[in-house]
């Protein structure tokens, strides 16, 4: 049934654009647009029309500024009857979730160019589905033609708008919902819904856009971590002074703009940890309030510093793909703890112009997906300067330290994360036709080091590395012009800045001359070793010659309500380290859930089990196309959103 009826589009915001005189100065309006419900769901209707319906006079009663949900429904049969539109209406309700059975009132079918303009054959359906008006192009014309789906026409003036469908971010994992500014740019999203401290993100019907090979990721939707600039927004990095102080960018970084030049649709900036700096939800986040991870009983911590476009991408149905950036692991650990698919790429997989800094030596930017193959697409237009392979190593490298143990001489208790990756690891050996080599990591280094170095373990030869290249990089590039900046314009005021990155800039001020370029040398020998002993890329057929496992998250408990020591600067190696100081691709893959005690709901919740896949430099694409693979043969499953990893 047809829920809208025109007395219930409550019109809440402005429209168009208009000048008045206000005691004789000539003031300028600038209107953005109208906000109204149809069957109890919010839409944001744009300013500007893309179409006008012509003669829409003659077809009804005009009265001024109303607004009817209409469709419009291409098609290449010459008959569009019943059957037709029925098949429409299923298909429609099942790909987009802006169209709706409301959108009825009005259809307009026009041909697709496969035929002739159609005759239409749907009285029953006018009845059955309370549609008021059927229109066709013989008698009614578009100005310009517009893809199918659902949109706003104005009787009055017969305007057609598109139909931006409202969303509450109740994760809070948003800073802001965007939408295009029709001039290259975008500006922050001029519509609102009601919501406990939530932004509101506007999303364009699914079936505005169709991919091509020129634009293969047309109309899915994107979030971008707010340390990417875009022409005309602010980039505030999770810090308050920051976004205040600057202006909007007058360019989009390039990254990001290979993704909507493939067909992206931007529909918000995502929260940072400030200055892309680790932070924990309790203590850390002071200037922005942390996103909240909705798996489990929705109170653990989400990981950083891509913290809003994780927990978005586990959260929101509406939301395809969202943008981080990794330098320590700020990629990975959002998708294990949030248990989605995300990447740290090779280094200089993707240019970073225009991109906040926390280390130009060890930064590389991700994406977030809940679908293995959806992520490989975006995977292969992105990182565009690799080659795409079909085969696989057949070498699965399994470091005990990591793992905590050999599986194969003592296999892990049933019902824990341990068996769930051994599960996990023999199910992908029987895909590769391979068994896994276990190995010591730190032994391996202690058996084939470089006889040059003095350092008798990884600890002692990277202990402090991260932590001074990333803190030294980081005052040099941001903490010091951005302070000089703000003192000027505010009496020589110092702003506020959060704890974490506080006392990572702290550290760096105390460490000696040259100790930035004693951490980059003992970064290239352990990424040289790397390359020699652990694995070798070059092979024509795989890329690499073996694959790395470990584990990225295990399903333990970090509540946002427990207190925490004070930070300090990140000190120490550990796996996650590898990629980081080798340059190479770090895959993080959602493969099971490990059930917990929940001292938030009192119940037995559900937390996210995940596995890394490295390999070599440059063979970001092979891990991609392994993961495509492994979905279709039921190894790999997609997730969803919400508290639960998998679909029951």
């Amino acid at each position: 049934m047809r829920l809208f009826h025109r007395s219930s589009a409550a019109i809440a915001l402005f429209w168009g654009l208009a000048t008045s005189r206000v005691a004789g100065t000539q003031v300028d309006v600038q209107l953005t647009g109208r906000t109204l419900t149809v069957g109890n769901v919010s839409y944001y209707v744009p300013p500007l029309p893309v179409s006008t319906l012509l003669n829409a006079g003659t077809l009804w009663k005009p009265r001024s500024s109303e607004l009817i949900p209409f469709s419009v429904i291409p098609t290449s049969q010459t008959v569009f009857n019943e059957a037709a539109l029925e098949h429409t209406v299923a298909e429609w309700s099942e790909k987009d979730d802006v169209w709706s059975e409301s959108f009825l009132t009005a259809i307009h079918v026009v041909s697709n160019g496969a035929s002739s303009t159609p005759t239409l054959s749907l009285e029953a359906s006018r009845r059955v589905l309370s549609i008021d008006f059927v229109l066709d192009s013989a008698n009614t014309r578009l100005t310009k033609p517009l893809p199918s789906g659902p949109y706003f026409l104005e009787t009055a003036t017969g305007h057609v708008y598109e139909a931006y469908r409202l969303y509450n971010d109740e994760n809070q994992s948003f800073l802001y919902g965007t939408i295009t500014d029709g001039q290259g740019g975008f500006q922050v999203l001029p519509a609102r819904i009601s919501g406990a401290a939530t932004e509101t993100i506007g999303v364009p019907s699914r079936l505005y856009f169709t991919p091509t090979p020129e634009k293969p990721l047309a109309g899915y939707r994107l979030a971008v971590k707010d340390i990417y600039d875009v022409q005309g927004l602010r980039t505030g990095c999770g810090n308050r002074a920051f976004f205040e102080l600057y202006p909007p960018k007058e360019r989009t970084a390039p990254a990001i703009q290979r993704l909507l030049d493939g067909g992206m649709v931007l529909v918000g900036k995502a929260k940072t940890s400030q200055f892309a700096n680790g932070e924990t939800a309790t203590g850390d986040w002071v200037d922005l309030h942390a996103p909240y991870n909705p798996r489990g009983d929705g109170y653990q911590d989400g990981s950083s510093s891509s913290t809003g476009p994780g927990t978005a991408a586990a959260a929101y149905l509406w939301l395809d793909f969202a943008v981080g950036s990794d330098t320590g692991g700020s990629m990975r650990g959002p998708a294990g703890v949030n248990g989605v698919f995300g990447n740290r790429p090779s280094h200089g997989a993707v240019g970073l112009d225009d991109v906040m800094p926390l280390s130009p030596e060890l930064d590389t930017a991700g994406i977030f997906a809940r679908d293995a193959k959806l992520w490989a697409t975006a995977g292969n237009w992105w990182y565009q300067n690799f080659t795409t392979f079909s085969q696989f190593p057949t070498k699965l490298i399994f470091p005990t330290d990591f793992f905590g143990g050999s599986f194969l001489e003592s296999p892990p208790a049933a019902g824990t994360a341990s068996a769930t990756f051994n599960t996990f690891i023999s199910k992908l050996e029987g895909f590769l036709n391979t068994t896994r080599t276990e190995v010591s990591f730190a032994g391996l280094w202690n058996t084939t080091k470089p006889a040059n170095t003095t350092a008798a373990t990884l600890q002692d030869l990277l202990s402090t590395t991260y932590a001074d290249i990333i803190s030294l990089d980081q005052v040099a590039l941001v903490a010091d012009p951005f302070m000089a900046d703000y003192g000027a314009v505010n009496g020589g005021r110092m702003p506020f800045i959060d704890p974490a990155p506080l006392a990572r800039w702290n550290y760096s001020r105390g460490l000696p001359a040259g100790r930035k370029e004693e951490a980059i040398a003992n970064k290239t020998v352990f990424m040289d070793w790397f390359a020699n002993e652990v694995i070798t890329a070059g092979d024509p057929e795989t890329c690499a010659d073996a694959i790395l496992l470990y584990p990225q998250s295990s399903g333990r408990t970090n509540y946002r309500n427990r207190y925490i020591s004070p930070p300090s600067a990140p000190i120490g190696f550990s796996s996650g380290r590898i990629a980081v100081h080798a340059e190479v691709p770090d895959m993080v893959v959602p493969i099971g859930e490990a059930p917990y005690n929940s001292t938030i709901s009192g119940k037995t919740e559900f937390l996210p089990v995940t596995l890394s896949f490295v390999t070599a430099k440059g063979c970001d694409l092979m891990l991609f196309s392994l993961f495509a693979a492994l979905q279709d043969a039921g190894i790999v499953t997609p997730v969803v959103t919400g508290s639960r990893v998998f679909a029951s």
